[in-house]
Parts: structure tokens; sequence; C-alpha cells
């Protein structure tokens, strides 16, 4: 490896991509965004990764991962991890580029044709959702993940008052600080998501986010209340880390859960997939580690028969959604991929090679991960502060999400 950058773009929202270039002048790319906290990865990567990296052999991705996480002493979390999945997945990009092939061959080649995708629906009462869901099936989706508004409430995270599409994450000094009621959303979303699943039928692929909200006994109480929607998944019903308590939600519901997209390493997902108490792990390439480590979280989970759903939303660039479909090529047990879309001007800076059609995506068989960056107009577009909205209960007090 002879050069190392770093680039933090913002068309309409911020990316931070890593750029690795041999010797031989094959240039590989990597996905470092971490919302919210974006520029705190740039500094991990530009003062303490790429100055380690000069001189290594960029064939050595195994060795490469190892001496990142085992050399800083300080192991796992968020900012390291998404530094080193950047690195990975360059690494990768680059050996797919110096072979001629697309990654998913270098990972044993395809065990699917295509990879089902989810992309969001969301309303603020139910006509309007009814009508989200209708303009996603006409777009060819058959898994919708279906968020509501909440009567009482002026603002609900991933909802739009409009009806049209959404942006996680507001522009700003500081995250925009919501008002939750949970009692609220306990009696309405049982009432629409029900009536959803008699409006589209049983073949629909129906998914739903709680956005880490709930104790393990509300948990339990929306999951058996929410079997009659015949769910695809119910999704961060409580935060993750005290993994014990997915015990008491799995023993009242058969609802399938999902968690894990705030999950940055394998051992964080132990409990729940060796333990069988969740059903989809969610884990993200970019902030897992890259494709290697990813796709050891894959192998645990497969023996387990725990199926993978990364998460992808619009804050995974299409570098990180083009290595996730590797990935998802190539791994059994991979189920279904997040996709929310992105705006003309995302696909202007990102050339890509993936492509979706008919409720799938698929990588294309570009050599690498598929991914070439318009570096000058990326340029154009500088980096903004951004944050996820946070939220407070009616009393004041900080929620657990």
């Amino acid at each position: 490896m002879t050069a190392v950058d770093v680039l933090v773009t913002s068309p309409g929202r911020n990316f931070v991509l890593l750029k690795i270039t041999t010797a031989d002048g094959v240039t590989g790319w990597g996905d470092a965004t971490l919302n919210g906290r974006e520029l705190a990865v740039a500094s991990y990567l530009r003062d303490h990764l790429a100055p380690l990296l000069i001189g290594r052999d960029p064939a050595r991705i195994e060795d490469t991962w190892q001496y990142l996480y085992r050399g800083a002493y300080w192991r796992r979390g968020p900012v390291t991890m998404t530094a080193i999945g950047a690195v990975d997945t360059a690494l990768w990009d680059i050996k797919g580029k110096t072979t001629g092939q697309p990654v998913y061959q270098l990972l044993g080649g395809a065990v699917r044709d295509r990879i089902l995708a989810y992309t969001h629906a969301t309303g603020w009462d139910l006509p309007q959702l009814l009508e989200s869901i209708e303009a996603r099936r006409d777009r060819g989706f058959r898994a919708v993940r279906a968020q509501s508004g909440v009567p009482g409430l002026e603002m609900v995270y991933g909802v739009s008052r409009t009806g049209t599409g959404y942006e996680p994450a507001g522009r700003g000094a500081a995250p925009v600080e919501e008002t939750w009621d949970t009692d609220a959303y306990l009696r309405h979303i049982p009432r629409v998501l029900t009536r959803v699943r008699e409006h589209v039928g049983p073949e629909l692929k129906l998914l739903h986010d709680t956005h880490h909200r709930l104790t393990p006994g509300e948990a339990a109480r929306l999951g058996r209340a929410l079997e009659p929607a015949d769910l695809f998944w119910l999704e961060d019903v409580t935060p993750a880390e005290n993994q014990e308590v997915l015990r008491h939600i799995r023993h009242h519901t058969t609802v399938p859960l999902a968690i894990g997209e705030v999950f940055n390493t394998v051992w964080e997902c132990q409990t729940l997939i060796t333990e069988q108490l969740i059903d989809f792990i969610r884990t993200c390439v970019s902030h897992a580690g890259g494709i290697s480590h990813l796709r050891r979280i894959a192998t645990l989970a497969d023996l387990w028969q725990v199926r993978l759903g990364p998460h992808g939303p619009s804050d995974i660039s299409p570098v990180a959604l083009g290595a996730s479909l590797h990935l998802g090529l190539a791994t059994p047990n991979f189920a279904i991929q997040e996709y929310m879309g992105y705006a003309p001007l995302v696909h202007e800076v990102f050339r890509h090679a993936w492509c979706y059609a008919d409720g799938h995506l698929h990588p294309g068989d570009a050599p690498g991960i598929g991914v070439e960056i318009d570096e000058e107009l990326a340029a154009r577009h500088p980096y903004e502060p951004a944050y996820l909205p946070v939220a407070r209960r009616l009393d004041g007090s900080m929620t657990d999400w």
C-alpha cells in the first residue's frame, strides 16, 4: 500500500470513505460512515491507521485485520470497528480488482441468484401508511417495513407527517429532541399492523421496528399482540446491551425477532445467537469490522439457524451496500437486505455496479466491490453536522433508545 486517503463528503447526507492505493496503481474503496460521529472515524483512519498501512501487502487481508484489531490494545467499539471495516472492505475491493473477479466469487461463489430487499413505508395515519405501502409494492418490493405515527405525539422517529420519504439524520449542531409515549404506542401499533396485514394479504413480508424503545415486559406484550399480523420480523424491541432480557421476550411470543444493528463484533452477538434468542442478526458490514468479520458472525449464526438481515439505511453508503450484497450472494444464511434507496445526487457521486430490480438486489459482476467514487463531485459537497434524534418521555426523562 502506497497511499491511504480519507474522503468526507455530504451529497445530501454525510459519508466517510477510505481510498487505498497500491504500488501497481490499483485503488480500493471502503465505507467508514458512522452516523453522528463521522469525524471521529475520519480522524481514527487518517491519524492512526493510515500511517500503519503504508508499505503493508494489500493481499494479506486477514493479517491486516488482526494487526489493526489486536495492535491497538483498545479493542471493539463503533469507532474502531468502523475504521477497521473500511480498511477491510477496501482490501477486498483491491483483491477483486487484481484478480479480475467480483468479491462474491472470492468468497466461494454465489449460493443464490439475487438478494431479497426490503424498504421503508411510513404514514402518519393508516390511510397514508397503506398508500405508502402500495407505492412500494408498485416498485416491485415484496418486503416492506411499516412505521406509523402515534396519536397524541407531534413527532415519531422514522415517520414523515407528509407521507413522503424521510431522512433520519437532521442537519444541525445538536440532535432534535422528540417526546415519546410508550403506552400510546402499545395501544396503537397492534391495531395498525393488524389492519395493514388485512389490507395487503398474506404474501407481502411485513416488518416493523420499535427502535429500542421498550422494556422487556413491554416488548413481550407487543410481540404477543402482533402475532396475528404475521410479521417477517419485529426489530429492536428493547436495548440489547442486556442480552439476557431477550429470554423473557422469547418465552412470551413467537414473533420473529431481529436485533444487532448497533453491534460491532461477534462477541456482542454471541449470546443472542447461541441461545437462539433472535431469528435475525442485523450487524452491518461497515460497522462490524468489514466483510471479514461479518463472515465470522454469519458462520456462527448459521450453526444456530439464525439468519442475516444487515442494516442498510441511507447512512450506509453505496460502497457498504455493495460489500453487503457481495457477502449476501455468497452466504447461505443471508435472508434479506435493508434498502432505503438514495437521492439522485448520491448515485452521481457513487458509480455502482449493484442494481435493484423487482424487489431484489444484485451486486453485479464488476471486479472488486463494483463501486467507484467521483472524487471531484464529492469534494463539492462538504461535511455538515447531522444527528439522529433523541427522545424524552412525557415527564422529561430520557428514553433508553
